[in-house]
């Protein structure tokens, strides 16, 4: 069965024929404002499961996925996480980095900054200006959406229909309701953040003076948000591209804006496949940051682990809303528990004294062919990753039921068995069945913070000699102490 996708573009589920055996895929970041919640965990979760199937399918996949560094939520936190809009969005892509390794999430090709692209932006707005696409107001750029024929499409709306873009104060300078920012003259008012400021955060006047410009044919002025992924998009993938991914909310005005953009700048399509990720909801709304009903990605992880965390996000498919809750997350626990036994279970068997190559079990190895079947055939039917999990329980039954009926093992059929955990669970899925590293590396971290607690005490006491021993002692061990007016910090 070759793979097929729902396709928000055309509304229906297609074949996925890229251009050739690279497959360009595109997924919209996060702005680097807030904490990563479990919502932004499943499209990133699902975003990965998708790039691994198509890496086992025999596919390059570029992958492409972008932080939006320069937003006014960013500098509503300064003050808070940083004294200026920069050091805000790096506080925060560090941590976004740092919970998608602990996701196991494949590695991008790249992660581009808005920052770092400007002169690909203006170019593009440029262009656009050029082509009567866009038009200046009072020194902004507004993109004309009666001049691009197919906007909508995406959204399926009616141009009549739509929503006003933008603030109240951009509606004088437009020609047309729904016409959207390229360019935004000035700085930040401080009236556009004041709705998403912290009390820790900076005073709103302040924080604006913190606020990042940038000189342009315009006049100085700050990019608006859907040029971004745009510019950034077709500069490392060309167009068109074969998937763009991105959650459903995004659909519009984000995506649509892209689209009209991107095609309008290039006369070319833009994106080919268009995957959109269900949103995870809590009480009935989807979680989001603005909502303030989220639960975050680094307080799952520290709490439940990656593997639990990844049994949950993948239990329903990504064309799909989930709901979170606490019985959701203790039934996402003890499922993979259980999974983690049959692997462990089999592993020991087949390591075993009894495994032998004598015995045959029909029924183990007719679950071994079954699974691969049901895996390959789910994942190819849009990624359906709650499927695909439900054929890996089937497995564990038959891995069960094989030993405990059983005084001496089927030895290829449990090492059958166990490839298909490693390769479909592990491989596709991004489950780990062995050694957890990350909880080896937090018990490392734990002990080396003892060790400094100690090593403080002693320095209290006025026990240097006892207190530089400790120290020397760890960096024996290639971790770095460095003392601050903070105190002690470390790195492994």
């Amino acid at each position: 069965m070759s793979l097929r996708v729902t396709n928000t573009l055309t509304g229906e589920v297609e074949p996925f024929e890229p251009a050739d055996d690279t497959v360009r895929l595109y997924l919209c970041g996060l702005t680097t404002s807030d904490p990563a919640h479990l919502g932004h965990a499943r499209t990133w979760v699902h975003t990965d499961v998708i790039h691994r199937w198509l890496e086992h399918t025999g596919y390059t996949v570029q992958h492409v996925e972008n932080f939006t560094d320069v937003n006014e939520k960013i500098v509503a936190r300064v003050g808070e996480d940083g004294p200026d809009e920069a050091a805000v969005a790096e506080h925060y892509i560090q941590e976004f980095l740092d919970v998608m390794r602990r996701l196991r999430l494949k590695r991008a090709s790249v992660y581009p900054r808005v920052t770092d692209h400007i002169d690909e932006i203006i170019e593009m707005i440029e262009t656009l200006v050029e082509r009567d696409y866009a038009y200046v107001s009072n020194g902004s750029v507004y993109f004309d959406v009666t001049a691009f024929e197919d906007y909508g499409t995406l959204s399926n709306q009616a141009l009549d229909d739509m929503q006003a873009q933008g603030p109240a104060d951009e509606r004088a300078e437009k020609r047309h309701p729904a016409d959207f920012a390229l360019w935004k003259a000035g700085g930040v008012d401080p009236e556009d953040i004041a709705e998403h400021r912290h009390p820790e955060a900076a005073p709103a006047e302040e924080a604006c003076t913190h606020a990042m410009t940038w000189d342009s044919p315009w006049g100085e002025g700050r990019p608006g948000w859907h040029i971004e992924c745009s510019a950034m998009s077709t500069t490392y993938l060309g167009a068109p591209f074969d998937i763009h991914v991105a959650g459903e909310d995004l659909v519009f005005p984000h995506n649509e804006n892209e689209i009209a953009q991107a095609e309008a700048a290039t006369d070319r399509g833009f994106a080919n496949y268009w995957l959109h990720i269900g949103l995870l909801e809590t009480e009935g709304e989807k979680m989001s940051s603005s909502l303030k009903n989220f639960f975050t990605a680094e307080t799952a992880l520290d709490e439940f682990g990656p593997d639990v965390v990844r049994t949950f996000l993948l239990s329903t498919t990504y064309t799909d809303k989930q709901t979170y809750s606490e019985a959701a997350l203790k039934e996402a626990t003890e499922r993979y528990d259980r999974l983690a036994r049959g692997v462990e279970q089999a592993r020991e068997a087949a390591d075993s004294p009894a495994a032998s190559p004598k015995v045959t079990d029909e029924a183990l190895r007719a679950a071994v062919a079954e699974t691969t079947e049901a895996v390959s055939a789910a994942m190819n039917d849009d990624f359906n990753t709650r499927r695909a999990l439900a054929a890996l329980d089937e497995l564990t039954n038959a891995v069960f039921a094989h030993i405990d009926d059983s005084d001496r093992y089927d030895y290829v059929g449990l090492r059958d068995a166990i490839d298909v955990y490693e390769t479909y669970g592990g491989e596709v899925l991004g489950l780990s069945f062995g050694t957890d590293i990350e909880s080896e590396v937090h018990l490392v971290e734990d002990l080396v913070e003892l060790v400094l607690e100690l090593r403080e005490d002693e320095r209290a006491a006025g026990n240097y000699e006892r207190a530089d021993a400790l120290r020397d002692s760890l960096e024996a061990l290639d971790i770095e102490v460095q003392d601050t007016d903070d105190g002690p910090t470390y790195r492994l």
